[in-house]
């Protein structure tokens, strides 16, 4: 079992990424944003900056937190843009040695028929992934703002439909909690992460941890994993009992809430809650291994 992040959450500074990285004694980042841009799309000469100072400081990048298929793609539009990201991201993964990639399966703006575009997602993940897998790399569905992500039976038939030994699940698990079930009829309700969790759990290969409440007048608050309704410490507890030595991936959200703090400095804000979050994370962690024991 390993801890990472996003770290672009406690800074867009690199050099903050890898301090604060550091300071919580990991050896590991989920990269999402670098120089203001994506892992694929900075310079070359940024690229050779970012090898030389993971190099210099014992990171490494555990996993590449891409915006291939995720929710700013919409099914409705065309594919290329996710195709050249992946494309581009290739090479330099494999330089890093990064051995997977975050994706998703493309933005549904229509809930009430997400079943008319279930055969172009197969078709258009199958793509991903095919090029992922011809690279000896792993995609990592994530459970967010997505076809795969409408239910835990979305997920389910996207993996049935795409069946790739390059195909493995990452689960949110504060996503859910944000997310409406759209199975049924209106009005829906809001899933379960748990429930989302127990159906997919086979095919879950890593975990972001994520954690927050929706308000009944239908406001999004990001708290500390483990401090909404994201059934944090249960899932990982359950998956800590199962043998599970994959990565737990923090991904805070809480920049503008911290403490409700009035700071001018939006960077140090993120900069603290960062490792206030990677913190208590741990903290959570140590509490449920004592428990199973």
């Amino acid at each position: 079992m390993y801890y990472t992040g996003f770290a672009d959450e406690a800074s867009a500074d690199f050099d903050l990424q890898l301090k604060a990285t550091k300071a919580l004694g990991w050896k590991f980042i989920e990269t999402r944003f670098l120089y203001g841009s994506k892992l694929s799309d900075i310079t070359d000469a940024q690229f050779e900056e970012v090898c030389a100072k993971l190099e210099a400081n014992g990171i490494k990048f555990n996993c590449y937190g891409s915006g291939i298929a995720n929710w700013s793609q919409p099914i409705t539009e065309g594919p290329e843009k996710s195709y050249e990201e992946m494309k581009k991201a290739i090479p330099r993964m494999k330089k890093l040695g990064i051995p997977m990639v975050r994706m998703m399966s493309f933005a549904v703006k229509d809930l009430a028929n997400p079943e008319d575009y279930a055969q172009e997602v197969f078709k258009r993940v199958g793509h991903i992934v095919k090029m992922a897998e011809d690279a000896g790399i792993l995609c990592l569905h994530e459970n967010c703002m997505n076809w795969g992500g409408l239910s835990y039976e979305h997920t389910l038939r996207l993996l049935d439909a795409v069946k790739s030994p390059a195909l493995k699940l990452v689960f949110d698990t504060g996503n859910p909690v944000f997310s409406l079930d759209t199975r049924g009829n209106k009005p829906y309700k809001y899933q379960s992460s748990w429930e989302f969790y127990k159906n997919v759990k086979e095919f879950i290969h890593y975990v972001h941890i994520k954690d927050g409440v929706v308000s009944p007048d239908g406001k999004n608050t990001f708290t500390f994993g483990g401090e909404g309704e994201g059934d944090v410490k249960k899932i990982v507890k359950d998956l800590l009992q199962s043998g599970y030595d994959g990565g737990f991936s923090i991904e805070p959200h809480m920049r503008h809430v911290f403490h409700e703090e009035k700071k001018e400095n939006i960077e140090e804000l993120g900069y603290e809650n960062y490792i206030e979050y990677g913190m208590k994370f741990m903290q959570l962690v140590d509490e449920i291994k004592k428990e199973i024991k």
